[in-house]
């Protein structure tokens, strides 16, 4: 099955490793690290023009921004919506 993040971004199911929401977890330290890191190295990348509310881990190590909430993107998950 594939996830649809937002714009052209369609990741397969199996090379998520977790979604989370952006204001809860980037209040944690070792998150805003993380996430600056990712950045600087060039991981990160962005599936949409609006301001991001959730990330997307992949197995390979990279970063999706999202505009889409957790909530939504968990509803697309367990739907096997494509939308």
């Amino acid at each position: 099955m594939y996830l649809h993040l937002g714009q052209a971004a369609v990741i397969s199911d199996r090379e998520i490793v977790g979604i989370f929401d952006l204001d809860n977890s980037s209040w944690a330290y070792k998150t805003r690290e993380f996430l600056d890191r990712a950045q600087t190295e060039g991981r990160v990348r962005t599936a949409g023009e609006d301001l991001p509310r959730s990330f997307v881990l992949l197995r390979n190590g990279q970063v999706v921004l999202s505009q889409l909430s957790t909530a939504a993107l968990k509803g697309r998950a367990e739907n096997g919506r494509l939308e």
